[in-house]
């Protein structure tokens, strides 16, 4: 068992989306995921892709240097990648956060509890790092930070270098919230263009406030730049 197996993180890929990113980036040089999580983006690997993988993750505990289908590990907000050249990424391939309840961050009220939390800050047992997007719900500031972060990704990005986005909506108090739409919206304002667009049924987790109302797909958004 990959040693990554064992960490907890409330948001990995879902298996359905890896052989997909493989075959969309096969042809380029080096790919970046700057919300990389445990860095499953490494299993590209193992359908085909031969570049160079660049994860980065604001949480050490998350950022772990010993999986090896991970050429490039780093730590930072991703909306300051300064480590790195203009253009320098041929592509990029990613899933933000949704300012979803996983940015939830209340205290637990009883340790023994047998209730299910999954949230970012409850997965990684403490507070999350400053600039973390994981702690934003959906909001002025969520839409702020992610439009800083995409303009970053922008920056880094080559011309005609290719940008993956893997993202959902999600229900808050009985409402479908359309971040997808706004994600596409705010991309093309940067001056992004849309290739593709793919929507896969997934399954939803059962837990939670609006556990029988979640919206049963996802988004696979494909920009050149």
């Amino acid at each position: 068992m990959d040693k990554r197996d064992e960490l907890k993180h409330p948001a990995k890929f879902n298996n359905k989306f890896i052989p997909i990113f493989a075959e969309k980036l096969n042809r380029y040089k080096n790919v970046l995921d700057p919300f990389a999580g445990t860095g499953k983006i490494g299993e590209i690997k193992n359908f085909g892709y031969n570049g160079l993988i660049y994860c980065n993750e604001i949480e050490h505990e998350w950022c772990d240097e010993s999986n090896t289908n991970v050429d490039v590990w780093t730590s930072v907000d991703s909306e300051f990648l300064e480590m790195y050249e203009n253009d320098f990424f041929e592509s990029i391939c990613t899933s933000p956060t949704y300012g979803n309840r996983m940015a939830d961050s209340f205290k637990i009220p009883n340790k023994n509890s047998d209730r299910k939390y999954i949230t970012y800050m409850h997965y990684l047992g403490r507070k999350l790092t400053d600039g973390n997007t994981g702690s934003l719900q959906w909001g002025d500031k969520y839409k702020t930070k992610h439009k800083n972060i995409y303009e970053e990704l922008y920056r880094v990005l080559k011309k005609d270098g290719l940008l993956i986005i893997n993202i959902a909506n999600h229900i808050r108090k009985g409402e479908e919230i359309d971040v997808c739409r706004w994600t596409k919206n705010i991309l093309f304002e940067i001056g992004f263009s849309l290739q593709e667009e793919i929507k896969i049924e997934t399954q939803k987790m059962r837990y939670g406030s609006n556990n029988k109302l979640r919206v049963p797909y996802e988004f696979i958004f494909i920009f050149k730049k």
